[in-house]
Parts: C-alpha cells; sequence; structure tokens
C-alpha cells in the first residue's frame, strides 16, 4: 500500500519537471510526511471551461488524500480510499469513471513503508529513485459537492485523490506486499491524456507500466506519526539496500 510519503519539491520545481502549465491555489509547504486526509499537490490535466473550451491543460493543484466519489454521503468514506488495487480499479464501480476521465500524478521524493520483524514491532523504510528523481505516482481524482454549502459557493466542490497500488516485485516484496503505480517520464503524457478514455485502453497503459527500480532504507520511527516533519524523516539509520531491478 502506500500510506505515506515524502514531497520536498517547491511549485516552481514541479512545474519545470512535469511540464505544467497552470497552476492553481497557493503553494503548500514542502513535506517529508504527506499522510492520508491531508492536502497535497498533484498533476492533472483538465479542459478550459471558458465556452469554446479548447486544449486541456497541465494543472499543478492540491487535493485531499482520501478519494470521495460525487455519490458519496459523507467525507469521511475517502479515510478508506487512500489506495486503489490497478488489479481492479477499472472494474471496480467506486473507481472506473475516475479511471477514465479523472486521472492524475502524484509528484513524490519516495514513500514509507513498514516492514513487519519477527520479535520487532514493524520497521519504516523510505523507497525511493536511486538517482534522487522525481517520481509520479499514478493516481484518480474525483470532485465531491458538499450538501452543507450552497451551490455558488467556490468552496462547495472537495477536490479528492487515490494513489494506485499493484503487487511489489521480489526486491521490494520482503518489505511489503503492495507498491505504489510508478509512471516513468516517458509514460505520463499518456496517462493524463483526456482523449483517452476507454477503459480498454486505460487497461492497456497501466499493463504497460514497468517495474520501479527503487531503493529503501530504514529510517526513525518518528515517520509514525504524521505530526512530525522534516528532512530528517527521509534519513536513512541503517544501511542502504541495492536498487531493484530495472522493469
Amino acid at each position: 500500500m502506500c500510506g505515506r510519503y515524502a514531497n520536498s519539491r517547491s511549485d516552481e520545481d514541479l512545474v519545470a519537471l512535469l511540464g505544467v502549465g497552470e497552476v492553481v491555489g497557493e503553494p503548500l509547504r514542502p513535506s517529508w510526511n504527506v499522510a492520508p486526509t491531508q492536502r497535497a499537490r498533484a498533476v492533472l490535466e483538465r479542459a478550459p471551461r471558458e465556452e469554446g473550451g479548447g486544449a486541456p491543460v497541465r494543472q499543478l493543484r492540491t487535493l485531499r488524500w482520501g478519494l470521495v466519489p460525487a455519490w458519496a454521503k459523507d467525507v469521511k468514506v475517502g479515510n478508506r480510499m487512500i489506495n486503489a488495487r490497478v488489479e481492479t480499479v477499472t472494474e471496480k464501480p467506486a473507481y472506473k469513471r475516475a479511471a477514465s476521465r479523472r486521472r492524475l500524478l502524484v509528484p513524490a521524493d519516495g514513500y514509507y513503508e513498514w516492514q513487519q520483524r519477527e520479535g520487532r514491532s514493524k520497521v519504516p523504510h523510505f523507497l525511493h529513485d536511486p538517482d534522487g528523481e522525481v517520481l509520479t505516482f499514478a493516481g484518480l481524482y474525483e470532485l465531491w459537492p458538499d450538501p452543507a454549502r450552497a451551490e455558488d459557493d467556490p468552496e462547495r466542490w472537495l477536490w479528492t485523490f487515490t494513489v494506485l497500488t499493484t503487487s511489489a516485485s521480489d526486491a521490494l516484496g520482503h518489505i511489503h506486499d503492495r507498491t505504489p503505480v510508478v509512471v516513468p517520464p516517458e509514460m505520463r503524457d499518456d496517462w493524463l491524456d483526456t482523449s483517452l478514455t476507454g477503459l480498454d485502453l486505460v487497461r492497456q497503459v497501466l499493463d504497460a507500466v514497468p517495474e520501479p527500480r527503487l531503493v529503501p532504507h530504514e529510517v526513525s520511527t518518528a515517520v509514525n506519526s504524521p505530526r512530525n516533519d522534516g528532512p530528517e524523516l527521509a534519513e536513512p539509520t541503517g544501511p542502504v539496500e541495492p536498487a531493484g531491478p530495472a522493469g
């Protein structure tokens, strides 16, 4: 699964790295401990709302982590929908409409996972690109209308997202059996392409995503609390393992 991750990149960095054409909302502070229900930056493409439309624009905007479908009666549904399994995301009613029309990328320095060891409490690890490159997790987003707000209230629509996960390879599976779907640079345009709406085509893109090549290392248990933040959370407290195989 993906339950915590780090994103220390500034908006300016993400604009340059991910080809963003429009920045929506105020920038967020860098975080080395992004947790479910918190707000985070993500990249998506949206057609202009003005009359006549136009080509989709790649946006960097803030969303809440934990998908809340439009039909949900309560925002708390999102607490159980921080991840979506890639194996069924194009089939399950809760996700397939978003898989067809509302896909995004979640930029990250890396993510945290907890390994169960015999005779010890779970040990946190940080998994990241061996060269320090930005990772982009495949995700979906939804817009939820808050029934407590008036229809003309600009804050009525809550933007939320979920991170797709897949089976971990042998190189990473000893830490946890699930891992985020990491979209490589050459496939980011395909994943964000708003003209690609057929679920069979979406499935083809997902099936073509290679295994990520990541380096895991142990980190401090301070990351266990979402109240803690700072670059020290991602620093190794033990040996750094070799990178997993390229996909």
